[in-house]
């Protein structure tokens, strides 16, 4: 398949310099996609650009990690200002209303996004979405008690005497990356690069030590009592072994009035990586229901 053409550029946003790729183009609204993390680099969303033939796929990676700016003012790591740097990219990109394509707490800040500026959004593709962290601690505490014995023991060794940065924390969490985060037995290499590239303070900040322990000031977000009012079509996404479960992931569908919901059988929580074709028929399939109904 052809690459669709691209164009990088730097966006001012709150705080400093935010890189922004834009791939492809038509007459269709872009669709604009929110890595994860936080402090996960674009890189690993690189093969959405097979939707490119179709619309504008936009790529940017939030500040603080990839090649945007990365400031050393840990207060600049909220969701709010994260709102307001993807408007500046929506600003930027100058075609609206668009899509979003949010991953894990990228489908943190599209929801927001959306509750912000309703008008500037056509759609909702919300992809293993933390849209209640006491369902998520309450998962994590579940899906970690499954791992082997052994491994708890070093993670619980770990957390107490503080040594979460340590080779044999990350060796622990590995297990539970391979059973809930990727399970490719060899991880593919736009999400080897993220991975390599990641911005620890941002995601300390937010979210914590690791994946099972969110303990940052992200760890009161709630927005499931809200998702009736979203008010636009929305794609629900996960994988059957995800760290995001179904089982939190049918109930945001079921608060959401008129949303889909896909779950990803072969999959934890990349299923555009790990189910790629699969993954690429269904986003195109919403994308052209949800364009039907906004004409």
């Amino acid at each position: 398949m052809t690459q669709p053409r691209f164009a990088d550029a730097y966006v001012s946003a709150p705080g400093g310099r935010v890189w922004m790729r834009r791939c492809g183009g038509s007459a269709k609204a872009p669709l604009i996609t929110l890595h994860g993390g936080p402090g996960s680099p674009h890189d690993y969303l690189e093969p959405l650009v097979a939707l490119g033939d179709e619309r504008e796929i936009v790529f940017y990676d939030q500040l603080g990690c990839g090649r945007s700016d990365r400031p050393a003012d840990t207060s600049l790591w909220t969701i709010d200002r994260f709102v307001a740097e993807l408007d500046a990219v929506v600003e930027t990109v100058g075609r609206k209303p668009v899509h979003l394509l949010g991953h894990s707490w990228g489908a943190m800040l599209a929801v927001d996004y959306a509750f912000a500026h309703p008008e500037n959004v056509a759609s909702l593709i919300l992809d293993s979405p933390c849209l209640s962290m006491r369902r998520v601690r309450s998962d994590m505490q579940r899906l970690r008690a499954a791992l082997p014995p052994s491994v708890q023991r070093v993670l619980d060794s770990c957390e107490a005497a503080g040594n979460t940065d340590s080779g044999a924390y990350g060796a622990a969490a590995m297990v539970f990356y391979r059973r809930h985060v990727c399970r490719k037995p060899d991880w593919p290499e736009p999400l080897m690069r993220s991975q390599e590239n990641w911005a620890w303070p941002v995601y300390h900040t937010m979210w914590g030590p690791a994946e099972f322990t969110p303990v940052g000031n992200l760890a009161d977000y709630e927005r499931e009592d809200g998702l009736r009012d979203l008010n636009r079509p929305v794609l629900y996404l996960c994988g059957r072994h995800d760290e995001i479960t179904p089982e939190a992931t049918a109930a945001y569908h079921q608060q959401t009035p008129g949303s889909e919901f896909v779950v990803f059988e072969d999959s934890a929580h990349v299923q555009h990586l790990e189910e790629p074709e699969l993954y690429e028929a269904v986003v195109r399939g919403f994308l052209a229901r949800a364009e039907r109904v906004g004409q």
